[in-house]
């Protein structure tokens, strides 16, 4: 006899209702089963997740662990199918993300004032506002990310291959030994030590900056998926922040120091890649317009803006009873987890790269200099922000997998929302039994990078002239059609993660051409790219858990 529970969720295009059931070939896939086994993977991966990111300052996609994971155990199993081990990894996987947003920005304000106070259930809103606003904006995104632009999501890629190899046996031969020896290097250069993580190529001069390379297999892999045309866009703005603006700054002497470049440089990429999100809004304005003008309706239904209004309302109270955030804090809040989310899912979709703590200090700054937030409120924004985006490019991977595997979106959907929930939760107790457990943040067990970071930047930019000049190209290259917030991740990112993603892309290509059967290429090219990723991916999760414990 099996136990049936309905969930209603209207929206465009998922208006839909489920039964969540427990076993059989023709059940939902979501079930009983894959429910239990998400969660009790969930609660691990959240929680050694929350470790890494405070101990290491990263956070490995776990994406194709879960993948893994979720296979091995449910691939076996009477009646699984696909699309089942699909939504179990999309539930398993979502804590992880939930716990990168928090690390990368909370521990900043005890850095900043030991004696702070925030309490478990205010850290426990900010996630769960968080995990909300990012689900919810990410059904909005789905279609024109994965149906439209089919941005290439380089985990979301790895992901399906793995399930394709895993089920079905095609290519497994060579995703999995791809897999192995990536899972292997990764081993011997992290768990031993015996691998440099970073090769220099050029050491640098007092005109240029150093120039390095990221020995890693999961950033060939990456490279080698999102293929040459956004690598190659990634690297060139690479070059024009380290190699072209650093040296001629220093030449005419529009900077005094290389210090002073650098930070012009980054300011300059955040502003790029925030640019791109003004451009969002500006052709969201424009398309307004003339579809008012030709008296047309609009393309969002009415049941998904009810659901949109009332689920941000929701949030809105949610923030004011349990954190210093005021109302209209709250609602510039939302326009700038729009913005932000948005941003994410698209660069997460280019590049495989998600850095949710810049835009969680852009969305800072945007409302403090409108606002004044109390600390703790500036902290708690931040907070929401970086959850919210983390969670969309988890989500987003997820959904690519799905979309290839054909799994409807709802169903996905449902799980990250309930696994964003429930890791909201395992998050917020993670950190605080490691905040009372090893000595506070900043410390040499906890250094949290990112959440330094932010403390830093809490004041203000470095360079706010180059932030807006930034922005402003941003603009006019997004309106354009040129990748701009790719290009200013390039800026902004050291180089030895742009070279890499560049020569995997190169390498891949080569290869690619090299052989006869340009079929057989892009198959074998897929899922040896998809092996490197996910072998790194699965080796630094595995080394997160043994380490926390």
């Amino acid at each position: 006899m099996r136990q049936k529970y309905t969930i209603n969720i209207t929206g465009q295009p998922l208006a839909f209702s489920i039964k969540l059931v427990g076993m059989g070939k023709n059940d939902s896939p979501l079930t009983a089963r894959g429910m239990a086994l998400g969660l009790a993977g969930l609660i691990v991966i959240t929680a050694s997740s929350m470790y890494v990111a405070l101990r290491m300052g990263a956070l490995p996609w776990p994406t194709v662990f879960v993948t893994v994971l979720s296979m091995a155990v449910l691939g076996k199993a009477k009646g699984s199918t696909l699309k089942e081990i699909n939504c179990t990894h999309t539930l398993m996987s979502a804590g992880a993300m939930v716990s990168g947003g928090l690390a990368f920005t909370l521990p900043g304000l005890w850095m900043l004032d030991s004696s702070a106070d925030i309490p478990l259930l205010s850290i426990m809103a900010i996630a769960i506002a968080g995990a909300v606003l990012g689900t919810l904006f990410t059904i909005i995104f789905r279609r024109t990310f994965i149906e439209k632009e089919r941005l290439p999501y380089p985990n979301g890629m790895a992901a399906y291959n793995t399930l394709i190899a895993g089920k079905k046996g095609k290519g497994a031969p060579i995703l999995f030994s791809s897999l192995g020896a990536s899972a292997l290097f990764t081993f011997i250069r992290d768990g031993l030590g015996k691998i440099p993580a970073v090769l220099t190529l050029f050491r640098g001069s007092a005109m240029f900056p150093s120039l390095s390379l990221w020995v890693s297999p999961m950033a060939l892999g990456i490279g080698a998926i999102i293929g040459p045309v956004l690598s190659l866009t990634w690297f060139l703005g690479c070059v024009i922040g380290y190699f072209v603006l650093t040296p001629i700054g220093l030449a005419t002497g529009l900077f005094e120091s290389m210090a002073e470049a650098d930070a012009v440089r980054s300011n300059l990429g955040i502003g790029l890649m925030i640019g791109t999100g003004l451009g969002v809004a500006i052709k969201a304005v424009i398309t307004l317009i003339r579809n008012r003008k030709r008296r047309a309706s609009p393309s969002m239904p009415k049941k998904t803006i009810m659901m949109i209004a009332v689920l941000s309302a929701l949030t809105i109270l949610l923030l004011m009873a349990f954190t210093e955030i005021t109302a209209l804090e709250c609602i510039l809040l939302i326009v700038g987890v729009y913005l932000a989310t948005y941003l994410s899912g698209m660069l997460t979709g280019q590049t495989g790269v998600n850095p949710m703590e810049i835009f969680a200090i852009l969305v800072l700054l945007g409302i403090s200099a409108v606002l004044s937030p109390t600390l703790a409120a500036a902290f708690s924004i931040a907070g929401v922000v970086a959850v919210a985006c983390g969670l969309t490019g988890d989500v987003m991977n997820d959904l690519k997998s799905g979309s290839l595997v054909g799994t409807e979106p709802r169903y996905q959907i449902i799980a990250e929302g309930i696994g964003g929930i429930v890791g909201a939760v395992i998050a917020a107790l993670s950190l605080i039994v490691l905040k009372e457990g090893m000595g506070g943040f900043g410390s040499p067990e906890l250094p949290a990078p990112q959440a330094a970071a932010i403390a830093a930047m809490a004041t203000g930019l470095d360079s706010p002239a180059a932030f807006f000049i930034g922005a402003g190209i941003g603009i006019i290259l997004f309106l354009l059609r040129v990748p701009s917030a790719t290009i200013g991740l390039g800026v902004y990112l050291p180089t030895y993660i742009s070279s890499a993603m560049a020569l995997g892309a190169v390498i891949m290509a080569g290869v690619k051409k090299a052989m006869k059967d340009k079929g057989k290429a892009d198959e074998t090219a897929s899922l040896v790219s998809s092996g490197l990723l996910g072998g790194e991916g699965i080796t630094g999760v595995i080394i997160a858990i043994f380490s926390m414990f």
